[in-house]
């Protein structure tokens, strides 16, 4: 898989630490139960088809990226830098 990094231009995979997905996960508040823990620790939506996730370009530039790709196809349909995220 070939990731574009907005810095360095594309890259093999390989020069990239795979965070997760890019959304917020719901915390729970410190007082939760175990149960609610064990979830927010735990359990993560697996989707086919598009998603955005969070990559780190390690051997690289240090940019943290978000780069929306198909988990079916394997196709990486773009990345932006994670600040432009959300602004």
């Amino acid at each position: 898989m070939r990731i574009t990094c907005p810095v360095c231009g594309e890259r093999d995979r390989r020069e990239f630490y795979y965070q997760g997905a890019a959304v917020a996960l719901d915390r729970p508040l410190p007082d939760a139960d175990a149960a609610a823990w064990d979830a927010y620790v735990h359990l993560r939506d697996n989707p086919a088809g598009v998603t955005q996730d969070l990559w780190y370009h390690e051997a690289g530039c240090g940019a943290w990226i978000v780069v929306t790709r198909d988990t079916v196809s394997h196709n990486v349909l773009g990345s932006v830098p994670a600040a432009e995220i959300g602004s």
